[in-house]
């Protein structure tokens, strides 16, 4: 079994953490402009923004990230947690990297309050699905998405 951490993104992460992202738009084939990158990096250190991050390191190199938030869950008059981003480099999947990653926000959650945490991902991300659906309940809520600007 790999001897891998998990830590809060910091600073010095940087270069590595961008290497990880661009890979993580490359698998939802998704074309991002640079300066979204940026912007992405400058939510994750801003202390006043909810967006947070936390990585898997493994001999001084990042193999995973997962990126979450807090939100507001008007039904249940309080914040819950939102998980964003969650990704493992291929080498590396096997490893329960995810699952730590995960278990890692759910400590968060914990210490936030938040009664549960929601994510999505897409229908044919079998391999992701095989672990949520180990680790968390599918609901039977449907995801939309509604175009504003285009």
């Amino acid at each position: 079994m790999m001897n891998y951490d998990i830590l809060f993104l910091h600073l010095d992460h940087y270069k590595k953490w961008l290497n990880l992202y661009y890979k993580y738009a490359e698998y939802y084939q998704v074309e991002v402009p640079e300066n979204n990158f940026n912007l992405t990096w400058e939510w994750l250190n801003d202390i006043n923004h909810p967006l947070r991050g936390i990585v898997a390191s493994f001999e001084n190199s990042l193999i995973g990230f997962a990126h979450f938030r807090s939100m507001p869950s008007p039904l249940d008059s309080c914040n819950i947690g939102f998980l964003d981003d969650l990704y493992v480099l291929p080498e590396y999947r096997g490893n329960k990297i995810g699952r730590s990653l995960i278990e890692k926000v759910k400590k968060e959650g914990e210490k936030q309050g938040w009664p549960y945490i929601n994510w999505i991902t897409k229908d044919d991300n079998y391999p992701a699905r095989t672990l949520y659906d180990k680790i968390a309940n599918k609901t039977d809520w449907n995801y939309y998405e509604l175009i504003v600007k285009e």
